[in-house]
């Protein structure tokens, strides 16, 4: 279910332009982003920082495509989210030495401080990737080609989340919650 709620905005504006325009699909995605956040916290009573900056990203960038009638902003907003994401986490690993991944992911998994360490650059790598990825085809190809590579594109996501869990498999130790006294 989790894996629906992530995709489906995304599909939804895939299956809204094939089916009519760019700014139909635009107005599609801003809608069903609020869908799916609306979703998330009525699950989970909160939104995470991610959740929050993609709302606002999808709804600011589609409100300048649509507003301006101007297909680049909506084109230009995942490289805008990778690289916020790419450069807060290396500014946090760098410069303010805190890793922001085991932050978000401690209190869920106990990793030695080294892979901890490894996992926040490898995030900051593939961060830099799928920036210059989709600023390469925004700039370079057609807004047909751009969302046909943001449908097959899902398949680097894919790759990343096995690989990254084949990294860390050998050292994660998953950390139970806590049951309180039993009646």
């Amino acid at each position: 279910m989790k894996l629906f709620l992530d995709f489906f905005p995304f599909l939804l504006f895939f299956g809204a332009y094939k089916l009519a325009d760019i700014y139909t699909a635009t107005g599609v995605l801003m809608a069903a982003t609020v869908l799916q956040m609306g979703l998330i916290y009525l699950r989970e009573r909160q939104l995470q920082l991610m959740n929050k900056v993609t709302l606002v990203l999808v709804l600011g960038f589609g409100a300048l495509t649509l507003g301006l009638h101007d297909e680049r902003f909506i084109k230009w907003k995942p490289t805008v989210l990778y690289c916020a994401m790419g450069v807060a986490l290396a500014f946090a690993l760098w410069v303010l030495r805190k890793n922001f991944l085991r932050s978000l992911l401690g209190s869920q998994m106990e990793l030695p401080d080294a892979v901890w360490y490894r996992l926040n650059q490898i995030w900051v790598l593939y961060c830099a990737f799928m920036a210059a990825s989709n600023a390469y085809v925004a700039l370079y190809f057609s807004t047909e080609e751009w969302v046909n590579f943001k449908l097959w594109a899902y398949i680097f996501p894919l790759i990343f989340i096995v690989g990254q869990g084949l990294y860390i498999a050998p050292h994660v130790k998953m950390i139970e919650p806590e049951e309180g006294p039993a009646p």
